[in-house]
């Protein structure tokens, strides 16, 4: 194929416009305030293999790790045109359990066609027949394309509400969905639909939330659909796989220009919330001419808490830490890993195995991944790789029974934190980083929706490592509660700071705080407690580390 570079740069834009405008209808159509007010979804396109050919600007690790859900979509149904698959159990395609992915495969306007005529015929048959052993209908068409998106939803059963608890098993987590057929045909399986809303805490806020997820891949479907009708399938299908041989090409060129040799670094989660243990993440980098291993061989071994992390965390994190180095202009797709292999030995806390807990593996350990990496190649590309940022989401979890609505709640944030310092300048303060990619939820969608009060949203000063750049400082942000309620925190950076790199010092760790008539009660990083109407949850988040020794001129 003689590949058009202006009709590349078209197809780059064209595709990811569509995971855009997936993303869009998600926002607008969700109910609760974690998917509409803090964007906590992600949503892309994929190729009739499973393979990622383009994503919106959303989540880094919900994309870097939905590409193994469509797969396993692939791999345990066989779709007709209408079905939609979900699917969430850690094991079986997703990450951790709140983060409820679908699934939809898209065909050809006369694939659509034959299925149709298939199915009447199927449908006549069996009215016209006295037996009910006629055998089911078999497609012989097959999708050429998917689309696919992921929400992180404020409930999904389990031990505690928001679904993020401090536990020991999977199972303990809430409902697992594995890959199974939501939608078949077009047409919503009631059954399945009631029998999850029936294990959840909030199922009206589900049921939306969901619905959202479905108008969200419709629309995916028309938009390729209108793509197809303008440009033909096999056109778009050639320069998908063209897209990700250019990524693949963009990020070796990048690893040549590293130089070769083998870059390590180790750094340590607090806990597991279960005992007081520190837990090692170690990486070895090795760059030769135009290839990565990335081996996290050493690494600690799955924990009894939940911050262990599954395989497709680690690979989403790998994706994101390579991606960055390797520069904006490479296009987000499959073949951005094409030129890395990367080693994370099973029963690890970077590949745990099943039952292991793993809700806080995905928004907490996969921080610490990112943190070890780049850890790695500043060694490797030191002008290129800010010290530390906060390295935690700060997830807060609290739910009960709020007496004013008259129902159940749940709610769910992650609290942003300081950037690391920067080779060239200042990190930022009060940011999300890394792994996650959200909006705060604004005072006004928490006292309008919730039985709570903000009693302060601050930036932490003083936080961020001193350095020739410091690192950002932090945030505060305390929720007075107004009904008796269950709150669960699963944080890091608790105990040490983010590090400083080339002579700048650590960013200062953070602090949980439960205020009770009037006196201060510290908590651990990882802990649920009930609470009683009128106290308040305070939390600090940790500072970015800075970045050079203090006082050094500018070069």
């Amino acid at each position: 194929m003689n590949t058009d570079p202006i009709k590349l740069e078209l197809y780059k834009n064209m595709l990811t416009s569509v995971a855009e405008e997936m993303g869009v209808t998600l926002q607008r159509t969700a109910f609760s305030p974690n998917i509409k007010e803090r964007l906590d979804f992600s949503c892309a396109v994929f190729d009739n293999t499973g393979k990622m050919v383009a994503q919106a600007a959303h989540i880094p690790v919900h994309l870097g790790s939905m590409p193994l859900s469509v797969l396993a979509a692939i791999a345990h149904t066989e779709m007709v045109p209408g079905d939609m698959i979900a699917l969430n159990d850690p094991y079986r395609g997703g990450t951790h359990l709140p983060d409820i992915t679908l699934v939809a495969p898209v065909f050809s306007n006369g694939d659509m066609e034959k299925w149709k005529d298939g199915r009447k015929s199927e449908w006549k048959d069996r009215r016209g027949s006295q037996s009910s052993n006629l055998p089911i209908f078999q497609s012989s068409i097959r999708p050429i394309f998917f689309v696919a998106n992921r929400a992180h939803h404020a409930d999904v059963g389990g031990m505690s509400p928001g679904s993020m608890p401090i536990a020991t098993s999977v199972i303990q987590e809430g409902i697992r969905i594995p890959p199974i057929k939501l939608i078949r045909g077009g047409e919503l399986d009631t059954d399945l639909w009631e029998f999850i809303l029936a294990n959840v805490r909030t199922p009206g806020e589900r049921r939306g939330d969901m619905e959202a997820q479905v108008a969200a891949n419709r629309v995916g479907e028309r938009r390729l659909w209108e793509m197809m009708g303008k440009y033909g399938a096999p056109e778009i299908t050639e320069y998908m796989q063209e897209l990700c041989a250019y990524a693949s090409r963009m990020v070796r060129a990048r690893l040549r220009e590293i130089p070769n040799g083998r870059y390590t670094y180790t750094d340590v989660l607090d806990n597991d919330g279960i005992t007081d243990e520190p837990i090692e993440i170690r990486v070895a980098i090795e760059i030769e001419d135009d290839t990565a291993l990335v081996d996290f061989t050493g690494t600690a071994q799955q924990v009894r808490g939940s911050v262990n992390a599954i395989y497709a965390i680690t690979l989403s994190a790998v994706f994101y830490a390579f991606r960055c180095i390797a520069g904006t202009d490479v296009p987000a797709n499959a073949g951005c890993l094409e030129p890395i292999r990367v080693v994370a030995p099973e029963g690890t806390v970077v590949n745990a195995k099943f039952p292991a807990a793993v809700a806080g593996g995905n928004v907490e350990t996969s921080q610490r991944i990112v943190d070890v990496l780049l850890g790695a190649l500043a060694q490797a590309c030191p002008d290129q790789i800010p010290a530390a940022s906060s390295g935690t989401m700060n997830n807060l979890t609290i739910g009960g029974y709020d007496v004013s609505r008259q129902k159940e709640f749940t709610y769910y944030e992650t609290i942003a934190g300081g950037m690391g310092a920067r080779p060239n300048r200042d990190g930022i303060d009060a940011i999300h980083t890394h792994m996650t990619n959200t909006m705060n939820t604004p005072i006004e969608a928490i006292e309008t929706n919730y039985p709570m009060q903000v009693a302060a949203y601050a930036i932490r000063r003083g936080t961020g490592g001193p350095g020739k750049f410091r690192g950002g400082d932090g945030v505060i942000r305390a929720l007075r509660l107004l009904t008796d309620a269950e709150v669960t925190l699963l944080s890091e950076r608790r105990t040490r700071g983010p590090y400083g790199l080339q002579g700048g010092e650590p960013g200062k760790p953070g602090r949980n705080v439960l205020i009770s008539d009037g006196e201060e009660h510290p908590l651990a990083g990882k802990v649920s407690i009930s609470t009683r109407e009128g106290e308040v949850i305070r939390i600090e988040t940790p500072g970015g580390g800075g970045y050079g020794k203090k006082g050094t001129p500018n070069s």
